[in-house]
């Protein structure tokens, strides 16, 4: 008989349900911390110089068409055509990523800055989809614990929290709800009322 037992998660160690309702915020922050950046600019008129890792796999990649054709981010539409019909007004950059609160050395690090001090990594990972679909896709970036080893987290923290860019201007996603009932997207996490929780 196993002694394991499911630990008892406080309260206070929940995400709170309106930071659930913003984590397409945070997962863009994220992308954009760890992936390249596309879009017209000039981080996107020359292509990275990615240093190929040990993160591959054997599989014929899924063809450029599909990957950028085919996908969810939420801040341009709910369809999968969305981000790419409807991402040619997002301007990427200037871009910096800030770094504050429990860490040793803070600061604000500009595109130029980034890709200098992170020399971007090719990583081919395959991604298999809740909605039943997979791609193999390579990804260029830096790893986010490298920019954490610079910036020297304090014994004391807990938690990386990122927050990305929100203008509705660029973003069509964002000028209404995100997801309507018509899309019964799964909810996860906090389910406020039955209905939700019938998708």
């Amino acid at each position: 008989m196993s002694t394991y037992r499911t630990p008892k998660v406080p309260a206070s160690e929940i995400t709170p349900h309106n930071a659930w309702l913003r984590r397409r915020e945070l997962l863009a922050a994220g992308a954009g911390t760890t992936f390249s950046l596309l879009g017209p600019s000039i981080a996107s008129a020359m292509p990275l110089q990615a240093a190929k890792s040990k993160y591959t796999v054997a599989d014929k990649l899924t063809s450029k068409k599909d990957v950028t054709s085919y996908n969810n981010f939420y801040e341009f539409g709910v369809e999968k055509s969305d981000p790419s019909e409807r991402s040619g007004d997002f301007k990427p950059l200037p871009w910096t990523i800030k770094v504050d609160g429990m860490v040793g050395k803070p600061g604000t690090f500009d595109f130029d800055q980034i890709m200098k001090a992170f020399p971007p990594e090719e990583r081919v990972y395959r991604m298999r989809c809740v909605e039943a679909w997979s791609m193999i896709i390579p990804w260029e970036g830096f790893p986010l614990s490298a920019l954490l080893d610079k910036v020297e987290p304090l014994g004391s923290a807990k938690y990386v929290a990122l927050q990305g860019v929100v203008r509705p201007s660029q973003m069509p996603g964002r000028r209404q709800p995100t997801l309507s009932r018509r899309h019964r997207a799964p909810r996860r996490g906090s389910v406020p009322n039955a209905e939700a929780a019938a998708w």
